[in-house]
């Protein structure tokens, strides 16, 4: 019976292989989801928040009832991000600590959501949407750009810490493609020109103008409107008479 349970297994497996699947999880993104101490990043370098953002956490907590504190985690997450630049293992730890939660409950948050930035990041994180409606529009040639201005690849940052570069599934502007986003911002309707423009305005020290390049407002169609364009109806329009 053993045997034969043996060579069950053995053929699933080679079943598996022949069929190119596999049975462990594939690193989808830039960022391991598992932590390695290094010099910048160890539970020896004390997180505290500043006096102003732990006035911040005092009020996010506020937002949430007794026995439901937990759920101001991924908040205080951000707002430890916002304050180092990237969200170290301490920032994580003194997290937990203010949750009265085990430290594995906060890496299991600061893992999953890819907004986390768990490595030293640049002053400017150029986030490059390559999900379909943006490599359509030209996403693969957006990025080209990037890596070739700057001299990094996807996953890497600068010398002088001033970039770093991720390449991100759909950030939600599909209508506007190819977009890029930079910290907080969005610049939308991207030609390469415009990349080039934008990166020379970021290593000079100026905030380019978010959102749309093109010359519209925001997602309305380009050019002159196509629908509704006339006097609307007046109230029973193509009603029968007779009604």
């Amino acid at each position: 019976m053993l045997a034969t349970l043996r060579n069950v297994g053995a053929c699933l497996r080679n079943s598996l292989a022949a069929r190119g699947l596999q049975t462990s999880a594939a690193l989808q993104h830039d960022t391991l989801f598992v932590h390695r101490d290094s010099p910048e990043d160890n539970p020896d370098i004390p997180f505290e928040f500043t006096p102003e953002n732990e006035k911040r956490a005092k009020a996010i907590l506020e937002i949430y009832p007794e026995g439901h504190k937990r759920a101001a985690m991924i908040p205080l997450l951000d707002l430890a991000q916002r304050q180092h630049g990237w969200l170290p293992i301490s920032a994580m730890h003194r997290v937990a600590e203010i949750l009265n939660l085990p430290k594995m409950r906060v890496y299991e948050v600061a893992t999953f959501y890819t907004m986390f930035m768990r490595k030293p990041t640049g002053k400017y994180h150029l986030q490059v949407c390559t999900t379909t409606p943006c490599w359509l529009r030209g996403s693969d040639e957006i990025l080209n750009v990037i890596k070739r201005k700057l001299g990094i690849e996807v996953g890497q940052s600068t010398l002088d810490m001033k970039f770093t570069l991720s390449e991100v599934e759909c950030l939600g502007a599909c209508v506007n493609a190819p977009m890029v986003q930079v910290n907080d911002d969005y610049y939308e309707d991207l030609t390469e020109k415009d990349t080039e423009e934008i990166l020379e305005d970021l290593k000079a020290g100026r905030k380019p103008k978010p959102g749309p390049r093109s010359g519209r407002f925001a997602a309305e169609p380009l050019g002159e409107p196509t629908s509704l364009v006339g006097e609307p109806t007046p109230a029973g329009f193509g009603v029968r008479s007779d009604l």
